[in-house]
Formats: C-alpha cells, sequence, structure tokens
C-alpha cells in the first residue's frame, strides 16, 4: 500500500491526461488547478468525439453540475466508452437529489461502473436512494450521516465512494478511511469541489482506487490548509491554492496528512 506521499509522485510522474466532461463554472479553474498539480487535462465533452476520446485518456471524470439533454447523451456515451476501454472513470453527482431529470441521469451513469463516486453528504445519499437534505450542489447533510449509505453504495456498484466535507470518507464498502485534512475556506471557492474529482482522476491511473483516492483527498486537502495561511478571504486563498497545489512536496504531505482507518 503506497502513501499518500508515494501516490503524489507516482501521479506526477505520469502526468496522466485527463478527459473532463465538467460543468461551464468549473472548466477554467479545473483545466488550472489540474495544471498546477501535475496533470494534463482535456476539456471533451462533445458526442462526436467524447467516446473516442475517452479510450485514449489516462483517466475520465464526469461532473453533471450543468447538465442539459445533449451533455446527458455526451456523458452516457463517454462513459460507456470508458468502461470498454477500461479507462477509470470518476462521477461527481453534483446536486443529483435537486431534480428528477438529475436523479434519471445520476442513476444512468451508475450502469456504465464508475470507478470512484465523489460528492458530498447530500449527494451520496441521494445517489444512494435515501432522502437528502441538499440545497443544489450544497450539502445540507453531515458526512457521518452518508457514511452507511456510501458502505452500500460501493458494495452494489464496485465504486470506491468519497463523501467529501470536514472530514471525508472514503470506502469500497470493505475498507474505509477518514481524511481530517482541509479549511474552511474551501468550500467558498467555486469549482474547487469540481477540481477535485478531476485531481481524483488523475491519482487513480493504475493504481488500487482506494488507496489512491484517499491519497488525492490528503493532498487536496493540505494543499487547502497550506493555501490558507496568510489569506484574507476566498479570492486570496484561489491564487495561494493553485500555487500551493503546484509546490507541494511528498514531504510535506508525509508530515501534514492525516488519515485515518475508519
Amino acid at each position: 500500500m503506497n502513501t499518500p506521499a508515494e501516490h503524489l509522485n507516482r501521479m506526477r510522474d505520469r502526468t496522466p491526461l485527463v478527459q473532463n466532461i465538467t460543468n461551464y463554472v468549473a472548466m477554467n479553474v479545473m483545466a488550472n488547478i489540474m495544471l498546477a498539480a501535475g496533470a494534463s487535462p482535456a476539456m471533451v465533452h462533445a458526442s462526436e468525439e467524447g467516446p473516442e476520446f475517452a479510450a485514449i485518456a489516462s483517466a475520465v471524470s464526469i461532473n453533471i453540475g450543468t447538465i442539459d439533454a445533449d451533455w446527458a447523451e455526451a456523458m452516457a456515451a463517454t462513459a460507456e466508452g470508458a468502461q470498454k476501454a477500461g479507462t477509470p472513470w470518476v462521477l461527481d453527482p453534483v446536486a443529483v437529489g435537486a431534480t428528477a431529470f438529475r436523479q434519471e441521469q445520476g442513476a444512468r451513469l451508475l450502469g456504465f461502473k464508475p470507478t470512484v463516486i465523489r460528492g458530498n453528504a447530500s449527494e451520496i445519499l441521494a445517489l444512494g436512494g435515501t432522502a437528502a437534505a441538499g440545497r443544489g450542489a450544497d450539502a445540507a447533510d453531515p458526512v457521518a450521516a452518508a457514511e452507511a449509505v456510501a458502505r452500500d453504495l460501493a458494495k452494489r456498484t464496485g465504486a470506491v465512494v468519497a463523501v467529501t466535507g470536514e472530514v471525508d470518507y472514503v470506502t469500497d464498502g470493505e475498507r474505509a478511511a477518514r481524511v481530517s485534512n482541509g479549511h474552511s475556506l474551501m468550500p467558498l471557492v467555486t469549482a474547487l469541489g469540481c477540481s477535485l474529482t478531476g485531481y481524483v482522476a488523475a491519482f487513480i491511473v493504475d493504481e488500487d482506487p482506494f488507496d489512491a483516492t484517499v491519497a488525492a483527498l490528503a493532498c487536496f486537502a493540505v494543499a487547502g490548509e497550506i493555501a490558507a495561511d496568510g489569506a484574507t478571504g476566498p479570492g486570496s486563498f484561489q491564487v495561494r491554492f493553485i500555487d500551493a497545489l503546484h509546490s507541494l512536496t511528498a514531504d510535506v504531505v508525509a508530515e501534514r496528512a492525516r488519515v485515518s482507518a475508519a
């Protein structure tokens, strides 16, 4: 089992090509964060090329944040392309419980066997078929409330499920871990959560998905703690976060990551 610090080095050594179908709000922020982190982002979402690109990408991330009918077809086709090619992929079910359309598309995408599902507690509860108190993309449920559903969802789908919040919870249905790093400014910057989904995708290439997901969450959150030092608010934090992620070292991760078995 590799440590988060070792996973960070291995991801950077690969410079993985990650295909991202994400929302309009997140595209620029996500691309910059992934470049700073050491991955190679490709924002490819068209139905005409998404499935083909999924076969050559190192990993794929799919975020349903600004989904519409056309994007729903592109997401499904790309997820199917990734599944057929054996390309690992990460599902971010943004606000999946907010509307019937989102619920339908979330269930549809689960059918293409995501490698990892990453969402807040309200999203995981809704995706798992349990009533949630989410308001749009915002979580209104604590992470602890979604842990049992996350374990069941992992067993049912074969995916690693990551419930992110004040203390992250990750499970593959058998193993479970908590990541206690991070900072309160992180949820105040649009698209950081969306970017984390792509960051997770970069880490899971040719790795055990559970260990790699835990490592990605730990590294991302440690960078958040570093960025918060000296930040005066969300604006300065965002700039500092990109720099912190770029300059993050394995030694710093080894020293600061707070990961525990759950």
